[in-house]
């Protein structure tokens, strides 16, 4: 078994986090382009209180969509994830903090773990398996550590 600061370990964690992560809010783009629609995903918003949910339901769908499949493929890793984890941070406190923890009464608890995610997934980068390790291997110099 590799030890605990194993760098192979490490670059495993982090597309674990970065794939699943970017599984869910591709889902939830898609679900807000294709099952919902665009028009039934503004009138969600607009029941929810989301000021401006005209511009809000489409810029967040498609965050979550090209979002998440970044996060998925390893590019504009730490780009993405800061704009998915503010836009979590916007629907936890204009929408989900007032209902509590638990997300079956319309509570925090996922959109919390998802902007912790992505906040986590912004700060580390997206390690060596990925589109923009295979691309530029470790992170070095300016443009590498931003495509990441």
């Amino acid at each position: 078994m590799a030890p605990a600061n194993s760098p192979v370990l490490a670059d495993t964690a982090r597309t674990i986090l970065r794939v699943a992560l970017g599984a869910v809010f591709l889902a939830h783009g898609w679900q807000k382009f294709f099952e919902f629609t665009i028009p039934g995903a503004q009138g969600a918003f607009a029941q929810m209180g989301v000021p401006a949910a005209g511009v809000a339901a489409p810029v967040a769908a498609t965050l979550e969509l090209a979002g998440g499949a970044l996060l998925v493929l390893g590019v504009l890793t730490r780009i993405a994830g800061a704009l998915l984890a503010l836009e979590m941070l916007g629907a936890l406190f204009l929408v989900h903090i007032s209902a509590g923890m638990f997300v079956e009464k319309g509570g925090m608890e996922l959109v919390l773990v998802l902007a912790a995610g992505a906040a986590a997934v912004a700060l580390v980068g997206p390690g060596r398996f990925s589109a923009s390790g295979l691309l530029f291997g470790r992170a070095s110099g300016r443009w590498a550590s931003i495509a990441a």
